[in-house]
This record gives C-alpha cells, structure tokens and sequence, in this order.
C-alpha cells in the first residue's frame, strides 16, 4: 500500500502510486481514501468537456498558466480512451502539456477508460481526492467527449465548461437538453471558423429558453481561438465569475452534498452487485438456469427472480 507518510510530506511519486492503486482497486484503497478525505474538501475541480477536435487541451494548457500565475497549485486528470494494446490511456502516450514549470505546482495524469464507464468515473473522482489532499487547489477534469461516461465524470465537478466549435452545429440539437444541464459556461472554439456566430447566438439562445433549475447563473458563451491565445482572460475571468458565485448562493456546498450522497449510493450498489455476483459464482450454479431457458422450461425473468431469492437467503 501507498505510504501516506510520503505522501503527506508532498512527495510526488507516492501521489503517483495512489492514483494507480485507485485506478486498479488495489486492497485496502477504500480505507486510505476515507483517510486523506477531509483534507481534500478545500479544492475545486472543474470539467472541461466536448467532442473529440474542439481544441480541450489547448485551453486546458491555457487555463492552468492563468491560475498557477494566481498562485494556485493544478492538477490535471486527462480521461482518454484505452490502447488496445497495452491497456494504457493511448493519448497519454504523447506529451499534452508543455511549458509547465517542474516546481510542482502542477501534475498532470493520463486516466484510461479500459471500456469500463462505471468504473472510470469512480476512479477519476477518487483521484480527485488523491489531487485535493495533496494540496492543489485546482483539479480540471479533461474528457473525451460529451457522452454517458463524460456526464458521470462532470458530476463530481463543482464547475463544467463545455467546449464546442463551429462544425458542432447539427449535434447541439441533439443533445441541447443534456448540455443546458451540464454546461455552466460555453465555449464555442476555433472561432475564426466559418460558422462560429451562428453556434454562438444558437447557443445563447438555447441557454435562454432552457429552463434551468438554478435560474441565479445565466451562463456565458465564450468564443475563443485557444491555439492564438484570443478572448482566453475572458474565459478564465467567466471561470472565476462563476466559482465565486457558486460559493456566495450556496450552490458550491449544495452540489458537494449531492456529490456525496452519490457516493455513499455508489459505494453500496458497488458492494450489493459485487457480492451477489460473487455468490453466484460460487453456488447458484447460474449454468443451470441457462439450460432451463434454452429448453423452455423457464425464462430470463423467472430466473432472475429465483437468482434474487436466493441472494436474500
């Protein structure tokens, strides 16, 4: 296990060998995270999401030279898909981010999906933990895209950036309800594209008529060229805007005691399914229900039932 001497004492190895004990379930990790847990509760993670090519990284790079010159400590998780190879994060194979200073006062880790949803964002906020005790102020959450794993992931962020470009037009219809509730600011990116005021202003107007829970924030679209470095003072400055909001309206400790509740349920479903999965294998003899289907002397919904009794026993 993880020496959290070391790792109290700011060494960053033992920061590293936390976060992949996290990553692979190693024994005892749920105990030492319950360890480090009060002393992560003064960090704030944000997320930045949106479809593969919006240029994620290129602000994510930007952002954290703008809050490490504010005198903050930054961690960065990149949640990127898995090689098929080796099982490893395959964008994190290449350097992402440059032109940090090796003081410390960043960390940047490659997380895989290794095509579990669940598992990765149990294992991406648990991270986050790891980043918060260890005493950076700021953790942005980099995901893949904008589907079920990046919204199980941006809900354990207390602010979500969601990064669009111009060609993202057609799909923002599609799936307008999901961003309007995720989204608390916009970024439209690439904006010296063909394209970028017309998703710029479908984007406001979408964000006006939604009828959002929290009408207090009117979320901004920010139109940026993250490669050029233009209208980047405006995005961090909407990014700030924002946090010091969340935390005067009460909603920064509202959401952190959902977050909670979720995973404390998290936790228990995880536990009931490993159990009575465990007991199945062992005694329930789940081929035999099998083989009743197939001949038609029962059904799927029969033995599920049969499967659950048992368990209750």
């Amino acid at each position: 296990m993880v020496s959290l001497e070391k790792f109290y004492n700011g060494n960053v190895r033992a920061l590293s060998q936390l976060i992949s004990a996290i990553e692979y379930q190693q024994n005892g990790i749920h105990k030492t995270l319950g360890e480090i847990f009060p002393k992560a509760a003064g960090s704030t993670k944000i997320g930045i999401t949106g479809p593969p090519g919006a240029g994620k990284s290129t602000l994510v790079n930007s952002l954290v030279h703008k809050f490490i010159d504010s005198g903050n400590k930054v961690g960065i998780l990149a949640v990127d898909p898995t090689s098929p190879f080796t099982g490893g994060a395959l964008l994190g194979d290449r350097v992402r981010m440059n032109e940090f200073p090796i003081d410390g006062r960043v960390y940047f880790r490659s997380m895989a999906t290794r095509g579990s949803s669940g598992g990765l964002s149990a294992a991406t906020d648990n991270a986050t933990l790891a980043l918060g005790a260890f005493g950076y102020d700021i953790i942005l959450i980099e995901t893949v895209g904008v589907g079920q794993v990046e919204l199980d992931i941006i809900d354990s962020c207390d602010a979500v950036i969601v990064v669009l470009v111009p060609e993202s037009g057609d799909s923002v219809q599609t799936m307008k309800a999901g961003l309007m509730e995720i989204g608390d600011i916009f970024v439209v990116n690439k904006c010296d594209r063909p394209g970028s005021d017309r998703m710029a202003a479908d984007l406001r107007y979408a964000i006006d008529s939604w009828q959002r829970l929290d009408e207090g924030w009117n979320a901004p679209v920010v139109c940026t060229e993250a490669i050029n470095g233009k209208n980047l003072d405006e995005l961090f400055e909407s990014v700030q805007t924002f946090i010091k909001y969340s935390k005067d309206s009460g909603r920064f400790v509202k959401q952190r005691r959902s977050q909670i509740s979720k995973k404390i349920m998290s936790l228990l479903q995880s536990r009931f399914r490993q159990e009575f999965l465990d007991q199945i294998d062992s005694g329930a003899k789940i081929e035999t229900f099998i083989d009743e289907i197939v001949s038609g002397k029962s059904d799927p919904f029969a033995a599920g039932e049969k499967l659950y009794r048992q368990f209750k026993v």
